[in-house]
């Protein structure tokens, strides 16, 4: 049974800090519709500021560390609430945690500000302070199923200090591939929590039974993101061969198609909180696959098929997932506005144009990322429009949250 938070002391809660999905989903879009503004500006030149570790360091952590562990923060802030029947954090604390995430954000961007050591260390310390929030109830009630997370989120502190040390040690450390084992991170988690939400999702949304799962299909396909991300993560030490990571990448990458075909994905087409998240899995999976490829096929940009995994799979997932977890945890059917339905649409179109645009015509590079980019800003600037005020009012029930 939950304990229901007293009514009198709810309501002396600011609504945007009675549950961690109100200000992390709401700050981390707005917060990634200015990273890619002034990335765009900073790719073309237009204007000069310098951010900590210059602008394609700032661009590659930002999109990971920044938003998407917002994200991720916000969701399994608010989830731990359902997974122990404890009330999640909020009030202070959460107000805390958040205002240590947003003096991160300007620290990086504005290194001169608190200099780039501190800006570094308030960096790091964020998910650290989210783990330990997180764990707490998870041990309190001996839950340890869901104490995977902790361990995971300390594997992100490693590999975000990783990026950071590529800053003061770039003969050692490589930002590239820190950035990489960034983003095989959070592909991991979206694969663990899609494997535990999109088959019921699915299920609920479309009114059929809900697709039974295959544990050792699920460890094929999250043990061999996971054997990548190590393999990343190592990088500074060991060294990478190619020809390993790209098989199991495509590997990976077969895995979780099989999985998704298994849910069902054409029966989602007339829902768009479904089809969204559908299609967002297929191109994670699509994007592995064709990534590994790239590692074993020169003539493939892997750079280009990166953002595949990076727009079109985290990016599509994290909308799809932001828009649904928002109406149900604000009080409201899970139906969302119908201009949402053309903010999915353009994440679909911007993940395809940058990983093919320049692909197939690289004189036209520029363009296809200008493109992209206005489509990604479209998609999330639409979700705080419309979700905005309804994360920043109380629930539509009037119960806590």
């Amino acid at each position: 049974m939950m304990q229901i938070t007293d009514l009198n002391k709810e309501q002396q809660i600011t609504p945007l800090f009675r549950l961690g999905f109100r200000p992390f989903f709401l700050a981390g879009a707005l917060f990634s519709v200015i990273a890619i503004v002034l990335w765009l500006l900073m790719y073309r030149g237009t204007v000069s500021f310098m951010p900590l570790g210059g602008g394609y360091w700032w661009h590659i952590h930002e999109m990971i560390f920044g938003f998407g562990c917002a994200i991720i923060a916000g969701f399994l802030l608010t989830a731990v609430q359902n997974w122990t029947g404890l009330p999640g954090v909020r009030g202070k604390v959460l107000a805390g945690l958040f205002f240590l995430w947003l003096v991160g954000r300007i620290g990086l961007l504005f290194p001169h500000l608190l200099g780039p050591a501190f800006s570094t260390f308030l960096d790091l310390a964020f998910l650290p302070c989210v783990a330990y929030i997180l764990g707490k109830p998870i041990i309190a009630i001996k839950q340890y199923r869901n104490l995977f997370f902790v361990p995971l989120l300390t594997i992100f502190t490693i590999a975000n200090a990783e990026m950071h040390a590529s800053i003061y040690f770039p003969e050692t450390v490589s930002t590239q591939y820190a950035g990489y084992s960034g983003v095989m991170l959070v592909t991991l988690l979206i694969s663990v929590m899609a494997g535990r939400v999109a088959p019921m999702f699915t299920a609920n949304g479309t009114k059929t039974t809900k697709a039974t799962p295959i544990p050792w299909l699920d460890k094929l396909t999250n043990g061999s993101l996971a054997v990548v991300t190590i393999l990343l993560l190592l990088h500074p030490a060991i060294g990478i061969n190619n020809f390993y990571i790209g098989v199991i990448l495509v590997l990976a990458g077969i895995f979780q198609a099989i999985r998704w075909l298994r849910w069902r994905p054409w029966i989602t087409l007339g829902v768009p909180l479904l089809w969204s998240l559908h299609f967002s899995i297929k191109a994670m999976a699509f994007g592995l696959t064709l990534l590994g490829l790239s590692y074993l096929i020169p003539e493939i940009p892997s750079n280009h098929i990166w953002h595949l995994i990076t727009v079109g799979g985290i990016g599509g997932v994290i909308l799809a997932m932001i828009s649904r977890v928002s109406l149900g945890h604000t009080g409201r059917i899970l139906q969302p506005p119908k201009l949402m339905s053309l903010a999915f649409a353009a994440m679909v179109l911007a993940s395809v144009i940058r990983s093919f645009g320049p692909w197939g015509l690289p004189e036209k590079t520029m363009m296809f990322i200008d493109i992209s980019g206005f489509l990604w800003i479209v998609s999330f600037t639409l979700f705080a429009i419309f979700y905005g005020p309804m994360l920043l009012k109380p629930r539509e029930d009037g119960r806590p949250g």
